[in-house]
C-alpha cells in the first residue's frame, strides 16, 4: 500500500519535464543532521512552504523569481536560515551544514 501525498522523490536531479525557461528553482544539500524539514519564507519572512528534507539531505522549491529565505530546521532545536535569489530559467543552488 502506498502512503504519502506522491510527490516526486527528491533527487538532486531535477524531475523529467521540468522545463527551466519557465521556472524559478532553489534546491540543496543539507548535511549534519537526520530528520531535517527545509522551510521557505518569502522576503518579509511569511510562510510560503515546507518539506522534508530527503534522506540524502536533498531538498527543492520551485518559487517565484525574487529573495527568499530557506529556514532548515533540525533535530535539538537547530534552525537556521540561509538567503537565496530565485531567478527564472536557473537552480539556486545551497549547501547547509547543520
Amino acid at each position: 500500500m502506498t502512503q504519502g501525498c506522491a510527490a516526486p522523490e527528491q533527487t538532486i536531479a531535477l524531475p523529467a519535464g521540468i522545463d527551466l525557461s519557465t521556472q524559478a528553482v532553489i534546491q540543496g544539500v543539507v548535511s549534519g543532521t537526520g530528520t531535517a524539514y527545509a522551510r521557505l519564507l518569502d522576503h518579509s519572512g511569511e510562510f510560503t512552504g515546507e518539506v522534508v528534507v530527503s534522506d540524502e539531505g536533498i531538498f527543492r522549491f520551485f518559487a517565484a523569481p525574487g529573495e527568499w529565505t530557506v529556514r532548515i530546521i533540525a533535530g535539538g532545536g537547530v534552525t537556521k536560515d540561509i538567503p537565496a535569489q530565485a531567478r527564472l530559467g536557473e537552480v539556486t543552488q545551497l549547501a547547509v551544514a547543520v
